[in-house]
Parts: C-alpha cells; sequence; structure tokens
C-alpha cells in the first residue's frame, strides 16, 4: 500500500515536469522605485529684543582725495598730472666784469648770491616761466684811500653853492639786486633758458663835507642806478629736487652817478654807459610742487 502511493507520487511529478520543459514563456518583470525627496522648510519667526544701550549710527560715505594719480585714456598710454607750480631757493658763487673800474683794477670780482624763485608750466609741460629775486655781494678787488696814497681822485670838489667837498676813500665792494624772469624749456634733465632781468646795484664812496664851514664830516655817498640787461643759461636735474645752473648775465649802468640825502646834487654825474657783465655758477633745491 505504501508502495502504490510513492510510484503515485513519483509519476504526478514526471508528468508535471515535462509539460513544463514544453512550455516556453517569457516572463515581465516590473521593478518599480520609490523615490522620496526631502526638503527642508524655514520658518522665520520675530525675536523681541530690548535695544536700550545698544546705538546705531547711520553710515556716512567719507571724500577720499586723490593725488598724484595716472589715468590710462588709451592703452599703453600715460597721462600723468600736471604740475601748475613749484618754488625754491637758490645760492650760488660768479665772477663780475666791470668797465667801470676798467683802469683802476683789471680783474674779476668774486661774489655769492641768494635767492628765491616761483615757477609755473606754460602750454607743454616742457615750458615754464621763473620769477627769480637774487641779492649778490660782491668782493672788494681795489680801494682807494687818499689817507694813505695818492689817488686820482684827491683833491676839492665842489658842491652847487661853493662848498668843498674832499675825497676820502672808495672801493668796488657792493651789494646788487637782482629781479628776473626766465623763460625755460626742459628736455630730459636740461633746462636751458633765457630772461629779462632788473638789476640794482649800490656802490659808495666816502668824502669829508663842510660841518660849520670846516671839512671833518665823514658822509657817504651812493650810486642810485636801476639797470636793464639779460641773462641766459642752463640748469641740470641731478636729483629729484636739486638742479645745478650755469649763468651769464649782462646789463650796462647809464648816467652813473653818487648821492647823498643832505646835498642837492651828484658826484661824478656822467652821461657814460658802463657795461658789467657776470657768470654764476649755482645750485637749486624745490621746496614744494602745487
Amino acid at each position: 500500500m505504501f508502495l502504490r502511493k510513492i510510484i503515485l507520487l513519483f509519476s504526478i511529478i514526471l508528468v508535471h515536469l515535462s509539460f513544463a520543459q514544453k512550455r516556453k514563456k517569457v516572463d515581465t518583470v516590473y521593478v518599480y522605485e520609490k523615490v522620496i525627496v526631502y526638503d527642508t522648510v524655514y520658518l522665520e519667526k520675530p525675536i523681541k529684543l530690548s535695544l536700550k544701550d545698544i546705538t546705531i549710527s547711520q553710515p556716512k560715505i567719507n571724500e577720499i582725495e586723490i593725488k598724484n594719480k595716472s589715468f590710462l585714456s588709451e592703452p599703453g598710454k600715460e597721462i600723468t598730472k600736471r604740475r601748475i607750480f613749484e618754488y625754491g631757493i637758490e645760492a650760488g658763487i660768479g665772477l663780475k666784469n666791470s668797465s667801470l673800474a676798467k683802469d683802476i683794477a683789471n680783474k674779476s670780482q668774486l661774489g655769492e648770491n641768494i635767492g628765491m624763485w616761483i615757477s609755473k608750466s606754460i602750454i607743454k609741460p616742457q615750458l615754464s616761466l621763473m620769477l627769480s629775486a637774487n641779492i649778490y655781494r660782491w668782493n672788494s678787488t681795489f680801494d682807494l684811500d687818499a689817507n694813505k696814497e695818492e689817488t686820482y681822485l684827491d683833491g676839492f670838489y665842489f658842491s652847487k653853492d661853493a662848498q668843498p667837498l674832499l675825497f676820502q676813500r672808495f672801493n668796488n665792494k657792493n651789494f646788487e639786486y637782482v629781479l628776473q624772469l626766465k623763460l625755460f624749456y626742459e628736455w630730459k634733465n636740461i633746462r636751458p633758458f633765457a630772461g629779462f632781468l632788473i638789476n640794482r646795484n649800490s656802490y659808495k664812496m666816502q668824502f669829508l663835507v663842510p660841518d660849520n664851514g670846516v671839512l671833518n664830516k665823514l658822509d657817504d655817498f651812493k650810486s642810485n642806478n636801476t639797470n636793464f640787461g639779460f641773462s641766459m643759461g642752463v640748469q641740470y636735474r641731478i636729483l629729484k629736487r636739486f638742479l645745478i645752473s650755469m649763468e651769464y648775465q649782462q646789463y650796462k649802468i647809464k648816467n652813473f652817478s653818487l648821492k647823498n640825502s643832505d646835498f642837492d646834487f651828484d658826484i661824478f654825474k656822467t652821461n657814460n654807459t658802463f657795461a658789467e657783465r657776470k657768470i654764476n655758477v649755482g645750485i637749486s633745491y624745490i621746496i614744494s610742487k602745487l
């Protein structure tokens, strides 16, 4: 009995396997993917704060001054800020020849000078005008002293009212005041220039003058001449603010005379014209550029 059940079960399995081999069918498999999207939600909530000791200043806009900047108008082409004014000081030494004392001392006077100047660019950056004022001190090259030696000026010189004046002393040591207007052209570090000048010399001669009818008062007679001339030269820039210069000046002294405020006449008043020529070497320092 038991054996019959086994045989029956085995037969059912064989039949089922035979039918499965004959049936070839392709099944479709569907795969589903569950996508979960997470998002963040922000909630704004007012926060209550008590601002008792807190002060908030309003924003301010500060003006910034831009100095000495360069701007480019075209690629590769730079436009720099143009200097308008410069001013500075100068000092130097020089030699002067004067035909006034040519017959007495035929040698050059050595002198020193100091001055100040102001310059302004015009038309082009390379062209500039300079106004300068200088004081020169020229050392003596000869001395005439009637108390020590005979001179061709010894003797009596009479005024209009027949009062005598007795020559005593004279040397060509003198001060000179010069005002100049110069035109400069700057090429690289070289600055040639030419100018016009107004000159005032101060010579002094001493005489014995009458005091209560007696020649016993020593008094000075000084020149009072304003002269016009010209100058030319060249400057060279050695550093950013330092320049060295060489200059030639020439002017004429017309109607040379010596005067004293106590007398209404001139000593040695002539219609002659005397020339003075100078060569100066100096150094300038630029104090400021505006």
